[in-house]
């Protein structure tokens, strides 16, 4: 071999990013992403140790709490549900008021959050979602910014309209900036000139605020993927659970969020907790948003109802249901009076004979009344001749089906047969929708008998 064939070729020597080699005790601290350790857990820590000595003062604790909404809402008004999304739009003041209170998140910049976000929704549960809770609750919620990312590895989205916003372009240049002046200086300047509280303000306004607004965001990509019902679609995780919502300021509604991702709203009942929503909602009244999207009650309701339609699915096919009409064997009359006679106990309703033997001694009517129809033809008697049967009865009688009629009676059982695979809807395993009232042996009207002629 040459001396030019054996140079090593471009591809030998391309490094292997660090998140697609295997987690071992000797580079374990390779895979770590120690800024964000820092940022997400060492300042909340310092925060916390702190707090030991500095007295927490009433008026703190209330802005600590109206500034944690603030910068809350910056992130689920202004980087999820408008810039993620789209789902509404904002005018310039808003826009800027948006960018600057979630920056004071310390989530990242608007491009970053919501580029991530959208390969969230578009590879949802895969490799390529950012923050898959397939991966494990713990990484949905921390461990996906804690350790490092192949970024490649992460599915491709569309983001050019947030580089054409120029609000978006500026945060995102100057986003450190934004961090310090929104995360830190301005819950410790009011504060501070408002009554003094400067220390306070930066502990409790600045660092543990911070540390709980994130918490609250991160649990959208843990908890809602793990905690709650699947009303509108449960392929995927997305999960709604009104726990997750007060955690999250109204995003714990995701499994209707992932469905419908454009509508401005998480919560659609008025009874759900959805403060971002009305926030929207509130902007709007004052001038400040517009063009607030939403998805047709039509189309939701449709989503709902194929989701508890498939949930019924899953009970009806648990169930017995008796032979289908079509399994059935033929019996000859006079065969089926001689079984009777010989003790087994088979009656014929609508031309269907069913096996009630084990049945006689439980019958609530009494065995008496049952014994009379063996061996007969026991339609009208069924049907309201005798008793007018229940739909629990019919359901009943159904899984006792032995056979069919010969002799004219099978003719309309066919006839049924052929209708209900022609016309009756069928479930997802292919059984057809038996609803109530509709067994073959329950006729619509009693059959008048000749007493009651």
């Amino acid at each position: 071999m040459s001396s030019k064939d054996a140079r090593p070729r471009a591809t030998d020597t391309k490094k292997v990013h660090i998140a697609d080699t295997q987690l071992t005790s000797k580079n374990w601290y390779k895979h770590v992403n120690w800024l964000n350790v820092v940022l997400i857990l060492g300042v909340p820590l310092s925060g916390c140790i702190q707090a030991f000595w500095v007295p927490l003062q009433l008026k703190t604790a209330i802005w600590s709490v109206i500034y944690y909404f603030f910068t809350g809402l910056g992130i689920t008004a202004g980087y999820h549900r408008l810039w993620a999304h789209c789902s509404y739009s904002a005018t310039l003041p808003l826009r800027i008021w948006l960018a600057a209170v979630g920056g004071g998140a310390v989530e990242g910049s608007i491009r970053w959050w919501a580029r991530d976000h959208r390969a969230h929704h578009r590879y949802t549960d895969t490799d390529k979602d950012p923050y898959s809770v397939r991966k494990g609750l713990l990484y949905s919620h921390l461990g996906w910014m804690v350790m490092k990312q192949n970024p490649k590895r992460i599915g491709r989205t569309d983001i050019s309209d947030l580089n054409e916003d120029p609000v978006v372009v500026w945060q995102h240049r100057n986003y450190l900036k934004v961090v310090i002046f929104m995360g830190l200086i301005v819950p410790m300047l009011v504060a501070g000139l408002g009554w003094g509280d400067w220390y306070g303000g930066f502990v409790y306004a600045g660092i543990l605020r911070i540390f709980f607004v994130q918490q609250a965001t991160f649990c959208v990509n843990s908890l809602a993927h793990w905690l709650g019902d699947q009303p509108f679609d449960d392929r995927n995780s997305p999960r709604d659970h009104v726990i997750t919502a007060l955690v999250t300021l109204g995003e714990g509604y995701h499994n209707f969020h992932h469905e419908f991702p454009s509508d401005y709203r998480n919560a659609i009942e008025w009874h759900q907790y959805d403060p971002t929503k009305w926030t929207i909602w509130t902007c709007k009244q004052l001038g400040l948003a517009f063009d607030l999207k939403q998805f047709r009650s039509n189309e939701i309701e449709k989503g709902r109802v194929q989701q508890l339609q498939k949930k019924i699915d899953q009970k009806r096919a648990k169930l017995d249901w008796g032979t289908p009409l079509d399994q059935l064997p033929v019996m000859e009359w006079d065969d089926y009076v001689e079984q009777t006679k010989n003790g087994r106990g088979l009656i014929s309703i609508a031309g269907v004979v069913h096996d009630v033997t084990d049945f006689i001694k439980d019958h609530p009517g009494g065995k008496a009344m049952i014994k009379s129809g063996l061996g007969k033809d026991a339609t009208a008697m069924f049907n309201g001749g005798v008793y007018y049967h229940s739909n629990g009865a019919h359901n009943l009688l159904s899984t006792m089906r032995v056979g069919v009629i010969r002799g004219g009676g099978e003719v309309e059982i066919w006839k049924r047969a052929q209708k209900e695979n022609s016309e009756y809807v069928r479930d997802e395993t292919g059984q057809r929708i038996i609803r109530a009232g509709m067994q073959v042996t329950k006729i619509p009207e009693p059959i008048p008998t000749a007493d009651a002629a």
